[in-house]
């Protein structure tokens, strides 16, 4: 009769620990059968009983399985407050650690001697990704609650307090400036199957444009219109070229969201625009607060869909493409969905006040 190979007896010595720790473990090999088994054997064709075939799987399984130590909390809780730290604080000349350059630092403090496997698994026990980073801007203005919180209320549908009535119309409206005009100097290749579209990495400078452009945040759809330059002229005609269109026209109010660009900047731009439109309402938002003005959502929707890649022999095909995606989008624009409040914004501003008051976790001796 044919025989396995030897069974093995696997002793496992697992501790209580949470889920960020490991399990240590150590395999002893003996001659003698896996002890305690009570299951009659059950002949197979080969001739090999079933308790010899489970033994054998059991075996090969257990050979494969790493050994995984056992870490304290305290030192995962270590390396973790370290990630989340600025390599710079630590003396290091990094700008952000990776996996392996923050293996390389614990293990030369002392920190810990887990693998540099182990220390991404407990990272992305919760989520910590510090070789990962975004640009960010810190609110500065001391009334940006309030200044912001005006703009998120007419998005709600509320303007000092009060609804806002049936016929009040809301723009949000701003510039895309310098959108340049690039010639490629070879052709593109289309798509074929396997690869996308090959796009010319050189290419000529055929002039920039400025794109003006006004979001209906209650009723969705753009008007904008395409300048040589942005500046306080371009942007009136802007507003020239909506407040003279139904329904702004006729409409009771029109609240006009804008950020502190030059062309529509403070208490003179307020009596400029209010003087000559009786119905209209110029309202700022505080500065660094661009990601609260609804029209840039449709700027990044025309930087994804038309201009990447940005391939156009002049600034006047360039301003047709714009007007042209305008026209298309504007067949099947809707309100964009729009859920940031100001309580939500209350909420952000003190989380980020909560940080700059929070003193750094210090490393253990």
């Amino acid at each position: 009769m044919s025989t396995g190979p030897p069974a093995t007896r696997g002793r496992i010595g697992r501790c209580s620990a949470p889920s960020s720790s490991c399990t240590r473990r150590t395999v002893s090999t003996t001659s003698r059968s896996l002890a305690g088994s009570t299951c009659a054997p059950r002949s197979w064709g080969a001739g090999e009983d079933a308790s010899a075939r489970s033994a054998s799987r059991g075996w090969r399984t257990e050979s494969a399985r790493v050994a995984r130590a056992v870490f304290p909390p305290e030192e995962v809780a270590q390396v973790k407050a370290i990630a989340c730290e600025l390599p710079k604080e630590q003396g290091l000349p990094l700008s952000r650690f990776s996996r392996t350059e923050l293996h390389r630092f614990v293990v030369e403090r002392g920190v810990s001697e887990a693998s540099a496997s182990t220390i991404g698994r407990w990272l992305s026990e919760d989520a910590i990704k510090p070789w990962q980073q975004r640009s960010w801007i810190f609110p500065r203005d001391p009334d940006f609650l309030e200044k912001a919180g005006r703009v998120l209320d007419l998005y709600q549908g509320r303007w000092e307090g009060r609804l806002l009535e049936p016929g009040d119309c809301v723009i949000c409206a701003d510039a895309k400036p310098s959108i340049q005009a690039r010639r490629r100097i070879h052709e593109s290749a289309p798509p074929a199957p396997g690869r996308g579209q090959l796009v010319e990495h050189e290419y000529e400078r055929m002039g920039a444009l400025c794109y003006l452009d006004a979001w209906d945040v209650r009723r969705g759809g753009v008007i904008g219109r395409s300048e040589q330059r942005g500046g306080i002229e371009p942007f009136d005609r802007l507003v020239r070229q909506v407040m003279t269109k139904e329904p702004y026209a006729s409409a009771p109010r029109v609240f006009w969201v804008v950020d502190n660009g030059s062309d529509h900047r403070g208490q003179k731009s307020i009596d400029r625009l209010e003087g000559r439109w009786r119905n209209l309402i110029l309202v700022h938002l505080p500065v660094h607060a661009s990601w609260l003005n609804q029209v840039e959502i449709y700027h990044s929707i025309i930087q994804r869909k038309l201009l990447d890649p940005n391939d156009f022999e002049s600034t006047a095909e360039l301003a047709r493409a714009l007007n042209e995606f305008e026209r298309r989008y504007n067949e099947i624009a809707e309100p964009f969905d729009w859920s940031f409040t100001r309580q939500d914004l209350a909420e952000l501003l003190d989380r980020l006040d909560q940080k700059q008051r929070d003193p750094p976790l210090a490393l253990a001796a």
